[in-house]
């Protein structure tokens, strides 16, 4: 080290360069082993949940349902009646849309002719619980169609999101959110057991959720309606300093007082002053989309409440960082600015596509 003429010379013994290196490669090999760990975890947990969606739900035999009914034919009223309130609350929701016939490659079992079978035998031996197991035969019918008509959506939606881009498993991520549920137990069968195929029925309702909540919050309304673009997203000329620089957003030009709308539906994750942004909103649309608004001379919205797309959240302003009223558009994924313009243009007519298609399920 050279100061004021002089060459002083520091020296690190080789047992102090292998005590440093050793203790530096500890740290890489516990560090390359935790992310292993990871990703190994989410790799079989991904591999069990789709095997449970997958494969065939297992059909109960004529057999085993005789057994139940002889064993004690209230017990299996009372599980009856615990389904059927489940299925009139799913009729009123999705009645006209279920699929009659399965598809090719479709993993969701076709039991008619099994319940067939046990409504014959059940009628022979047990004559009293007839009418219960045409019950019963009916409800999985039920359940086998409205599992398929999820399955379906979910596909849609799936296409959809590829389409923009977008992973379709980060979305169902909501799935093992458990933080911020309850209400009371209202179980479909007495006992505690339920037959498999509701339970993939309640698994492929799940996806089907996740991922709908996911489409709608994909951006895809203009934020500032009946404005110009005045920037575009990527490298330009700063327009300040006149140095070349990256714009993460789209800017919208507008006079003052100009309404800035959410584009798309989400929760206000924040209201108020960010560096160079000056007055900001920031949606959170879940699955690691967040879209931000800069540069607004006045809000109307508060953090924490939901919004729907399309709903007024700001007015245009000069805050911040800027040259002229406008408003500053980002998209952002997992904290990475992505461009805005493929999802405003592209979006809307894939949305819609995807709509048609499940209602064509």
């Amino acid at each position: 080290m050279r100061t004021e003429g002089r060459v002083r010379y520091l020296r690190i013994s080789a047992r102090l360069q292998m005590t440093a290196a050793a203790i530096i490669a500890g740290l890489l090999l516990a560090w390359v082993v935790t992310m292993a760990a990871v990703a190994i975890g989410s790799f079989l947990e991904r591999r069990d949940n789709r095997a449970l969606l997958n494969r065939e739900a297992k059909v109960t035999s004529a057999e085993s349902r005789i057994a139940a009914y002889r064993k004690d034919v209230d017990s299996v009223a009372d599980d009856l009646a615990h389904r059927q309130t489940f299925i009139e609350k799913m009729v009123k929701t999705y009645v006209g849309n279920l699929p009659a016939d399965a598809r090719a490659g479709e993993t969701v079992s076709d039991s008619r002719k099994e319940a067939n079978k046990t409504v014959r035998k059940v009628s022979a031996l047990v004559p009293e619980a007839a009418p219960l197991a045409r019950v019963e035969a009916g409800q999985l019918a039920f359940a086998e169609r409205l599992t398929r008509f999820a399955d379906r959506k979910s596909a849609a939606a799936e296409v959809a999101m590829r389409r923009l881009g977008l992973d379709p498993q980060r979305m169902l991520v909501a799935l093992d959110d458990r933080s911020a549920m309850g209400g009371p137990l209202i179980a479909l069968s007495g006992d505690g057991s339920l037959d498999p195929r509701f339970r993939r029925l309640g698994l492929s309702l799940a996806r089907m959720d996740a991922l709908q909540r996911g489409l709608q919050g994909i951006p895809q309304v203009i934020p500032s309606a009946g404005t110009s673009m005045s920037s575009g997203f990527g490298y330009r000329t700063d327009p300040f300093d006149g140095s070349p620089a990256f714009h993460a957003g789209l800017d919208f030009k507008g006079p003052v007082g100009a309404p800035i709308f959410a584009a798309a539906r989400g929760t206000i994750a924040f209201v108020g002053q960010r560096p160079g942004y000056g007055n900001c909103v920031e949606i959170d649309h879940g699955n690691g989309l967040l879209t931000r608004y800069a540069h607004m001379s006045g809000f109307r919205a508060h953090a924490g409440e939901p919004v729907a797309a399309g709903q007024l959240i700001g007015v245009v302003g000069s805050t911040g960082r800027s040259t002229g009223p406008h408003l500053h558009f980002e998209v952002r994924l997992n904290g990475q600015p992505v461009n805005p313009r493929p999802f405003l243009e592209v979006a809307p007519n894939v949305l819609e596509k995807a709509r048609l298609a499940r209602l064509a399920v």
